[in-house]
């Protein structure tokens, strides 16, 4: 009986025309895009905005094209509470509390392991542990100290601008604003030189 049933619809698929098959699946990847998409336009525009510090990146990655690493203050925190707490998996989600500091860059206050409240002044931002959870004799806990990607480490610029971009990164020159849900989901908005935006990012 399945056997039939698999012999029919390999039957049926194989009358299907191949352009119609290259269509749809070129409609799927075109709606699957759209949505990305309007995901990224949602972020930008309903975000709260935070203003972070880049910081150097070493070594350089001359494979990686037209866009700039982006390393942050931020990437690297230390555990705190969660020192030795189960992490569950191996590269789990954290929330790091953000407050802004007198020149308004956002500094992390704590980090989590779920959402916590926060105050007016305050953002909670949403990345994944790359290093850091899995210590001790188990290897389940969280480390001393945390690497964590926000999904903010990279970012496309016009062909032959990266080289500038990453000098100004590593003089710890260029601030990044993005734009955080409070699902603590992120994105790049713009980019600051010297308190000046550039590569602003269109959300409509």
């Amino acid at each position: 009986m399945i056997t039939g049933s698999v012999t029919s619809l390999a039957a049926l698929w194989s009358r299907i025309p191949k352009f119609v098959l290259f269509g749809v699946a070129a409609l799927v990847q075109i709606a699957l895009l759209g949505v990305m998409i309007v995901d990224r336009m949602q972020v930008l525009r309903d975000g709260t905005e935070v203003t972070l510090q880049t910081r150097p990146v070493d070594p350089r990655d001359f494979l990686r094209g037209d866009y700039v690493v982006l390393g942050y203050d931020i990437t690297q925190l230390p555990a705190g509470p969660l020192q030795n707490q189960p992490s569950g998996e191996r590269n789990p989600l954290v929330y790091v509390k953000l407050t802004p500091n007198r020149d308004g860059v956002h500094e992390p206050i704590s980090v989590h392991t779920a959402p916590v409240a926060v105050a007016s002044h305050e953002v909670l931002i949403r990345g994944r542990v790359t290093y850091g959870a899995s210590c001790g004799s188990k290897s389940d806990v969280f480390c001393e100290k945390l690497t964590i990607n926000y999904n903010l480490e990279s970012y496309f610029v016009p062909e032959g601008e990266g080289r500038k971009l990453e000098d100004l990164r590593n003089q710890r020159k260029l601030l990044v604003v993005a734009a955080v849900l409070p699902s603590g989901r992120a994105a790049i908005k713009r980019l600051l030189i010297d308190g000046k935006p550039v590569y602003e990012e269109p959300w409509f």
